[in-house]
Parts: structure tokens; sequence; C-alpha cells
């Protein structure tokens, strides 16, 4: 009788194993950054540590490149539920929430550190608290994007030299303030067909960070490295309402952990990396300018107020004031 007693406990087992697996929530975290990019291989990790730490209750499965869609689409999808998690910039979120996005006016942060500094901020946390009661989207985590600079075809040293310039930006009105301030033709383009629209003309110029023009290959298709440094760019970690709405406090406690730290080691590649481009590029044949700043930054003040873009003066204080 004792295989009996064996057999009961193994049909349990059995079933306890099932049940596990049958309990396991499978989710979807996607972005438009490339494989070889610290942003991916950071998601990735996070990915498993959130199914280790849950014990199995949560398989995250990570789509790099734009595969499930462009970056407005992953926005969208967190409330429409197509997607569960994403890494994208606030600038989107701030189609919902402007004054969420203040750290994109130009020139409004000092450089990595202020923006890591500013996230960290009992300011920021009420603002990812007001954000989260609009649209039940839960940010996470923030990570350093990096130092917006321009590649283009035809040199400048000043905001006058911009004048017609063909410059490719992202479709959100952070983005358009230096280009429209300076004369230039702003044209909005998927991230994914940047390159394609260098390569061929369709726009002389673009805008990124050096380990973005890195990672998508623009140096091959651009001869000029201008460094505007216009905006110190962040990616925000967000996650959906139909999940974090569900998830446990402990889980809850588990995924800001797991993205936080994954954010932290991230914005480290990142700064590590963006210091040693510009002399890279240079041994590629770029051309590095290092133009007047000032003159970009006055014609922005001149041009584009922080309440035309829906910020405020008080907040854009705030970041001021970190030290």
């Amino acid at each position: 009788m004792r295989w009996i007693g064996r057999l009961a406990v193994l049909a349990t087992a059995l079933m306890f194993a099932s049940g596990a697996a049958l309990a396991q929530t499978k989710l979807k975290w996607a972005h438009v950054y490339e494989t070889s990019e610290p942003y991916h291989k950071w998601s990735v990790w996070a990915a498993g540590e959130i199914e280790k730490r849950t014990n199995g209750r949560y398989h995250v499965d990570v789509f790099p490149a734009s595969s499930l869609g462009k970056e407005s689409d992953l926005n969208q999808g967190l409330t429409l539920g197509t997607v569960d998690m994403i890494i994208s910039g606030l600038s989107f979120a701030a189609r919902t929430m402007p004054r969420i996005g203040v750290g994109y006016y130009p020139y409004t942060f000092r450089d990595g550190d202020h923006l890591v500094k500013w996230a960290a901020s009992p300011a920021f946390k009420e603002m990812t608290d007001e954000y989260r009661n609009k649209t039940g989207i839960q940010i996470t985590a923030m990570t350093y994007y990096g130092i917006r600079q321009t590649t283009s075809n035809k040199p400048f040293n000043n905001c006058g030299e911009m004048k017609g310039l063909k410059m490719r930006v992202p479709d959100v009105p952070a983005y358009l303030a230096l280009p429209k301030s300076c004369g230039a033709n702003p044209t909005p383009i998927a991230f994914a067909e940047v390159y394609l629209a260098l390569q061929n003309g369709t726009v002389d110029a673009q805008e990124n960070p050096l380990t973005t023009i890195e990672a998508k290959k623009f140096y091959e298709v651009q001869k000029y490295i201008i460094l505007t440094g216009h905006i110190v760019d962040s990616l925000a970690t967000q996650i959906a309402p139909h999940v974090w709405s569900k998830l446990s406090d402990g889980d809850k406690q588990i995924f800001v952990t797991v993205t936080r730290e994954a954010a932290a080691n991230a914005t480290a590649d990142i700064t590590k990396r963006e210091r040693e481009l510009a002399d890279e590029f240079k041994k590629k044949g770029l051309t590095i300018i290092n133009p007047d700043k000032k003159s970009f930054q006055d014609a922005i003040m001149k041009s584009v107020t922080l309440e035309s873009m829906g910020y405020t003066k008080a907040d854009w204080d705030k970041v001021q004031q970190i030290k």
C-alpha cells in the first residue's frame, strides 16, 4: 500500500506544478531600440529578474527594434492592452499630461547627473503619481538616454545657419523647438525609417544622442556631427494599467526594484560610451563641430515659451533648484 501513498503524493505534486504553470502571466515588453543597445540588454536582464524574483509568476518577453510598432503605437498600446511594458521618452506621455515633459524644454538640464537627480526627486514623483491617476500607467524607472546632438550633411555653426535645413525630428512638440526657432524645416519620420531618409536625401539632418547615432549607424550616411546638446534625454519604464492594477503590493515592489536596477546599469553604460564616441566618429571620417550653443538657446527662448509647450515656470524652476 506504500506505493499507493507515493502515487498520491506524486499526483498532488503534479497538480500543484500544473497549477503553478497555469498561474504564470506572460507579459510583452516593447521598445524601438536595437538589440545592440544597453536599453535592450538591460530590459532582457530585467525580464529574467522579474521572473526569478516572482518565482515564475511573471514571464516577460522583450520585443526590440519597433517589432511591435513605432514609438507612438507602443505608447498607445499601454492603454489599448496590446503591450504590457515599454521604455519610451516622456515626450509621448506629455501628450496626455504636458507638464511631465518639462525636461524636454531645450537646455533645461545641465547634464545627465542633473536629469538622474530630477528623476529621483519628490517633485518628479508627484508628477508620476498624477500621471498614473490620470492614465493608470505606472512609471517605475528612468534611464539616461543621452544628450541629443545633431548630425547633418550640411555644416552649420550657429542657429542662423540652420535656415532651410531639412531635419528629421520625432513628431512631438518638444523636438520641434530647435529647428523651428532656427528656421529649419522639421520633418517627422518614424524612427525605424530615419537611416533610409538620410541616405536618400529626404532629409539632410537628424538629432539624437551619440550612442543612438552609433547604434543606428547614422554616421554611415552623414558627414557632420554638430554638438548642439539641446536636450538631455531620458527613457521611462512604464507598466500598463491592466498589469499594474492587478499586481500585489509585493510584486509591484519587485517590478519597481528590478526596473530601477536595470535603468541604473543602462545609464552607466550609456554615460561611459557617450564619453568615447566623439573621438571614434572623428576616426570614421566625420567632422565634429562645436557650435555657438547660445545662439540656439537665445532663439528658442525668444520664439518658444515654456507655456506654449504645456510646461509651467514653477515646474521648470523646481528642476533648476536641483543641484
